[in-house]
């Protein structure tokens, strides 16, 4: 056990994780809007911007030995910015609709889980320690903050709910599976990678609600104050696992 500690590459699947996959997301989601929409660089733009980011990242996190959660959050957000401009840009430029995207990336992210799975026989999401299973674990979240944003999308654009109640809806499905997971047997894994997804769209729900017109059932904070407030918010919270990480390496050596 504790080689795996040590050699481990991604965060333990903890209450604090939930609780910062959550405002990674809404913070993927206001920053994205922030430079596709308030800057005005449009879709492709934007895209090509996170997906830079996102690669930067991406390889900063894959060249350490162990987790360190300030790299590992860097590309969490980055999925989930990059997942926010790739939904847009299917919708808004390609003109597929939020259906056929979240469509589409529901069966990206089933044939990237499919090969995950026949490769190494599991789809364990802790501890990692193999750098191709790691590359796996990266690109099937990639695809699931996607395809969450475009479910998101789904429930205010084409289901016309407000982006309040969007989040109700995301919050009660992720509060089943939570129950789900308590008092029944049902695979862990499986549950995992559902609420992992089913957190996108709640996040980029009350992203949406914090950001948009009060006309159309928002707070009117605009994009960029809400990025800010997200990302103190993060910041904090990547601090706080950074002392809980620490703390356990320290326990783990006197017991050594």
């Amino acid at each position: 056990m504790t080689v795996y500690k040590k050699l481990n590459k991604v965060a333990e699947i903890t209450l604090l994780f939930w609780l910062m996959k959550i405002v990674a997301t809404t913070l993927g989601e206001t920053l994205g809007d922030f430079l596709s929409m308030t800057l005005n660089l449009g879709y492709l733009t934007g895209l090509v911007i996170t997906a830079g980011f996102f690669l930067v990242v991406l390889m900063r996190q894959l060249s350490c030995q162990k987790y360190i959660p300030v790299y590992y959050w860097l590309v969490i957000i980055a999925t989930t910015t990059l997942g926010t401009e790739v939904s847009d840009f299917m919708d808004r430029s390609l003109h597929l609709g939020y259906t056929i995207g979240s469509i589409i990336l529901f069966a990206w992210l089933i044939l990237v889980l499919f090969i995950w799975y026949k490769k190494y026989g599991s789809l364990a999401v802790f501890p990692i320690q193999d750098r191709g299973k790691e590359l796996f674990y990266w690109v099937a979240i990639l695809f699931s903050n996607s395809l969450g944003t475009a479910f998101g999308d789904f429930l205010t654009d084409s289901l016309g709910l407000s982006y309040l109640h969007g989040a109700f809806v995301t919050a009660a499905i992720i509060l089943i599976v939570f129950l789900i997971h308590q008092f029944t047997r049902v695979n862990q894994i499986f549950l995992f990678w559902v609420a992992f997804i089913f957190t996108r769209p709640f996040g980029a729900t009350f992203g949406d609600f914090l950001t948009k017109p009060l006309a159309k059932g928002g707070l009117n904070l605009g994009t960029l104050n809400a990025s800010i407030v997200s990302l103190a918010i993060i910041s904090m919270l990547i601090y706080f696992s950074h002392r809980e990480s620490v703390k356990i390496q320290q326990s783990e050596n006197e017991t050594e």
